[in-house]
């Protein structure tokens, strides 16, 4: 049973760098992604609409996003969306297609970018320490119902806590690596 805690422990942890990874991609490093567009929806027929589901979206070039919807008349609500979502740029509706144009990022976006992944960073931390928090509740509690030794209790917090220090250090290297992704000039 305490296998079964360590593992779902770990599970969970893991599954918070993964979501941490996927906030990653909505930062704006050097080159533009076409992932920036994933928080934009539209309102389509009442839902909201990831804009890659109502036309196709793609990089064009290492500043330049081009977005081509698959109704024409989708264009000026995607405009909205667009503007609405405040991702630095206005956007270029040409009558068939919008196009997004990124400036070079200056140092201050750069830092910008870098604070913001840090909270997400931040944010996955809390989220790992909270699952270690789930973990030694659950392991307590078997203790308090007499499953387990209290010897055995303290051993299994020691490895929770050991399991918890491998997430976090994952989640300071990924940081790392990624902060010099980003003020890479």
């Amino acid at each position: 049973m305490l296998n079964k805690i360590y593992e779902t422990c770990e599970t969970k942890m893991q599954g918070s760098i993964e979501h941490m990874q996927r906030d990653f991609k909505t930062l704006r490093t050097g080159k533009v992604t076409v992932s920036v567009l994933d928080n934009v929806k539209i309102d389509y027929y009442g839902t909201p609409t990831p804009l890659d589901q109502v036309g196709s979206v793609i990089a064009a070039d290492a500043t330049t996003i081009v977005v081509n919807p698959w109704e024409k008349n989708l264009l000026s609500d995607i405009e909205s969306a667009i503007q609405a979502a405040n991702i630095g740029v206005n956007p270029n509706n040409d009558g068939d297609q919008i196009k997004l144009f990124f400036p070079p990022m200056t140092v201050e976006q750069r830092q910008e970018s870098v604070k913001k992944m840090k909270t997400m960073g931040e944010n996955a931390k809390v989220s790992i320490r909270n699952e270690r928090r789930d973990a030694n509740d659950k392991i307590k509690k078997l203790e308090k119902e007499k499953e387990i030794t209290q010897d055995d209790s303290k051993s299994a917090q020691d490895n929770v806590q050991k399991i918890t220090d491998k997430y976090i250090s994952k989640v300071d290297t990924i940081l790392k690596d990624k902060e010099a992704e980003i003020l890479k000039v």
